[in-house]
């Protein structure tokens, strides 16, 4: 009788220890005890604020590249949003990306992941600030003939005006178009398509290789 006494609460124990892994496994899929580990070390790695840049497939990312002499065409401004991740990016229309699908989007899936050496300039107020700021972005076109204006916007402008008019932080110094490489033919056609024959060559340009060659940065994910 005195082991039957004590047999339920034993019982009453493993069924709820049961029960309750259960729900965890359910509700909390990425719990150290059953996420991927690896998935979890990436995304422990993003900051608020951090840059991201890919490599993009198209005649007009394929003359950016070559004009720059860079791998990298395409970039955004990574955010937590409520908990998740998000890229905010300049195409066709200024959105807020998915981070996991931002990155499929690329070549091979493959990205570089930049953040400030000193990032404690980024305190949550001027996060803050940052994400007011591109409010005023979110859904204009996106501009294709890189012109220096808010009434569209490239990629790696957005980035810059960010830094600079939310948070006072200017990522490179701005060039003129005439300081790239546009002698290459692929080069010449995208710029006839877009110019014809009047060409801003003294027009101010800041291109994804600006930003990533920028001396205030610091690599944290490379997976070229």
């Amino acid at each position: 009788m005195k082991n039957k006494k004590y047999l339920f609460p034993i019982i009453t124990f493993f069924l709820s220890f049961g029960c309750a892994l259960f729900v965890a496994i359910k509700v909390f899929p990425n719990n150290p005890f059953t996420g991927n580990k690896e998935e979890k070390t990436i995304a422990s790695k993003f900051k608020d604020g951090d840059l991201i840049f890919q490599t993009s497939e198209s005649q007009q990312c394929e003359a950016v590249r070559i004009a720059t002499n860079s791998k990298f065409s395409h970039c955004g401004i990574i955010y937590d949003i409520n908990g998740k991740w998000f890229v905010f990016e300049a195409v066709q229309p200024v959105k807020l990306t998915p981070l996991e699908d931002w990155i499929k989007h690329g070549k091979d899936s493959k990205y570089v992941v930049k953040r400030l050496k000193d990032d404690s300039i980024l305190k949550p107020e001027v996060l803050q600030k940052m994400k007011d700021y591109s409010q005023q972005f979110d859904g204009k076109e996106y501009d294709a003939y890189f012109e220096w204006t808010d009434n569209r916007i490239y990629c790696s402008e957005l980035i810059w005006k960010i830094y600079k008019n939310a948070a006072g932080i200017e990522l490179s110094k701005l060039k003129e178009l005439k300081d790239f490489n546009l002698k290459d033919s692929r080069v010449q056609k995208i710029l006839k398509e877009r110019y014809g024959n009047d060409i801003p060559l003294e027009e101010k340009v800041v291109a994804p290789s600006d930003l990533a060659d920028s001396n205030i940065l610091k690599t944290i994910i490379d997976t070229y």
